[in-house]
């Protein structure tokens, strides 16, 4: 049987009648078989208050198309359910991660929220990540002295990367918030338009994650005006612009850290966790980031809750900005036997809808957010593990030099069946809303370079085509439009090489830039389901689907040859190297070699 015949559910309107519904609604459920499935029954397994509840589905045929229908009484504020299906020869189960036929766990359940989800603007648009340092330089970078902490650069001199070497933190190239609002017309060009900066504190570093306050912007980027400056330019082009704070630790020379260790008596000697000999907790063995303690009200209230907190005062007047990125989200608020993540998370939530209409909280997490993105704090995560890792583990080159992010060897190629088994397991365990909130993400300012894992402008361009047309929203780190390299993340902070325009790879911007004209006029690829298609070891196929309209999306690590698949195959709308490749019928074309294809679906 191909894929597509295959019983599928997912969280999507084709298969969900409400998406956002409230505690105590009922929810018509769907699942649809094919007509050759030889099905005698269906239930609709929920877990109410945590116990089992079984709903008969009823059955109704449209050609082809068997539907099984449910209604669902959305009970819990997270409400957990699957799918038991019955043949003659067995019993099977449709859950988030796919069909299984052993009674699993409940983790992989589908889950319906009744917590509201992300903003349109989050889940429609594509975020473009800044890092200040490196993005660009005004005219006033010029003019200001080189801060006493850091190590002078020129823009283009070589990144020093190694993790060893002093210099690593403290080079300082000088860019500045001015020179990204000069090069916004080169954001456009790509085709984004949410503008995520890494922190704009001051901070002894080149990152700023060391945070020496939080109650102005670094004079270094141009201070508070400057700001000012940029979230108008973006606000004026209808974008949105997203900040992005260390809720979990501060810098050593931050004020409530100084104040705190100077004076055992002082009002923000609770914000951390001290030990009697002046001992305290960090980051990852890092003294120059003491770790925050979100078990102190006090500290609660300075920094997440209310509109007089850190939280709040960026996003109003005259900042404005539209939500937060939260550094080390999966930290926060947890050391040992505390562990009060949620309620920080929540309470960022709450804040910022307190003062905006519709803002998003994004979670760093670079394992499994799946327990922290229920619907009530974060929105959604950085989705390495959902989305990073695999498309890695499957693009990546045998000879790349890039290293591993957060392991002790290299990840992993996989082929293409183990990469949608994984892909599968992500889903069902982060659920469908959280999955179309969080951001696809090739790499990061943490990560390598994905033009460097996979080593080649064509498997480069794949991996950008399954980041803008798979579930979620996807997110680049600039400089992979122009095929910028990094073994690691240090390295991946290369500046932009603004005065180096003949060493851009053009069609690979071009590419960006046609995969978000593509993603922004197909609601399929916005807000549709995903329908497994077709998968070997150098091919994977998958349909989205939308009442305005389907698509199929085909990548390829390697030549392949034509298949065919039930359904018929419309215009073609993008492939990532050159080639309009029409199709016939229900025949996929083949392929020369790596590439991504999406055809409309008549």
């Amino acid at each position: 049987m191909t894929l597509l015949h295959q019983p599928h559910h997912d969280g999507s309107p084709t298969y969900v009648d409400d998406e956002a519904p409230r505690l105590g609604d009922t929810v018509t459920v769907r699942m649809c078989s094919h007509v050759e499935d030889p099905i005698e029954g269906v239930w609709l397994r929920t877990t109410y208050d945590a116990e089992p509840v079984y709903v008969p589905a009823t059955r109704t045929t449209e050609g082809e198309a068997v539907w099984w229908e449910c209604a669902l009484l959305v009970h819990n504020p997270v409400t957990h359910y699957r799918f038991l299906i019955a043949r003659p020869d067995g019993q099977e189960w449709l859950a988030g991660n796919g069909l299984v036929d052993i009674d699993a766990p409940d983790a992989a359940d589908f889950k319906l929220t009744s917590y509201a989800p992300a903003p349109d603007w989050a889940r429609d648009g594509v975020v473009y990540q800044i890092f200040p340092d490196r993005f660009a330089r005004s005219a006033a970078a010029d003019e200001r002295p080189t801060p006493a902490w850091a190590v002078p650069a020129a823009w283009d001199d070589t990144v020093v990367f190694e993790g060893s070497d002093p210099r690593t933190p403290v080079q300082f190239f000088g860019g500045d918030l001015d020179g990204i609002t000069n090069h916004l017309d080169h954001v456009e060009r790509v085709g984004a338009d949410i503008v995520y900066t890494t922190p704009v504190f001051p901070g002894e570093s080149n990152h700023r994650y060391n945070a020496t306050t939080f109650s102005e912007v670094d004079p270094l980027l141009g201070g508070d005006a400057a700001y000012e400056r940029l979230s108008s330019a973006v606000h004026a082009r209808g974008w949105r612009i997203l900040g992005d704070l260390t809720t979990n630790h501060t810098g050593d020379t931050h004020e409530w850290f100084r104040s705190a260790q100077a004076d055992p008596e002082s009002a923000t000697r609770t914000y951390y966790y001290f030990e009697d000999d002046g001992s305290y907790a960090n980051w990852m063995g890092h003294g120059t980031l003491p770790k925050v303690n979100h078990g102190d009200p006090d500290l609660r209230a300075a920094m997440v809750e209310g509109p007089d907190s850190i939280v709040g005062r960026w996003l109003q007047p005259p900042f404005d900005v539209d939500g937060w990125r939260i550094d080390v989200a999966n930290m926060t608020g947890r050391l040992g036997a505390l562990d009060v993540a949620h309620e920080v998370a929540r309470a960022v939530r709450r804040t910022a809808d307190s003062l905006r209409e519709d803002p998003l909280v994004i979670g760093e997490h670079n394992h499994d957010a799946s327990g922290d993105v229920d619907g009530d704090g974060w929105h959604g995560t950085m989705n390495y593990s959902g989305f990073s890792w695999p498309v890695w583990s499957w693009l990546r080159s045998p000879d790349t030099p890039a290293r591993a992010f957060g392991r002790p060897v290299q990840v992993a190629r996989r082929s293409g069946p183990a990469v949608v088994d994984t892909f599968r397991a992500w889903q069902g365990a982060l659920g469908w809303q959280a999955t179309t909130a969080s951001w696809n993400i090739l790499g990061s300012h943490d990560s390598a370079r994905i033009r460097t894992m996979v080593g080649s402008p064509s498997l480069h361009r794949v991996a950008a085509g399954l980041q803008f047309t798979m579930p979620g929203v996807p997110m680049l780190f600039a400089g992979d439009e122009l095929g910028l390299e990094g073994v690691n993340g240090e390295d991946s902070r290369r500046p932009m090489p603004w005065s180096s325009s003949s060493s851009w790879d053009r069609a690979t911007l071009d590419v960006y830039a046609s995969l978000a004209r593509v993603r922004r006029s197909r609601a399929a690829l916005r807000r549709g389901g995903q329908r497994w298609a077709y998968v070997d070891d150098d091919t994977i196929a998958f349909v989205r689907e939308h009442s305005d309209g389907s698509v199929l999306v085909v990548a390829r690590r390697a030549a392949g040859p034509a298949f065919s698949l039930p359904l018929t195959l419309g215009r073609h709308l993008l492939g990532t190297e050159p080639g309009d490749l029409g199709a016939d019928g229900s025949t996929v074309p083949e392929a020369a070699g790596a590439r991504l294809d999406i055809w409309a679906i008549d």
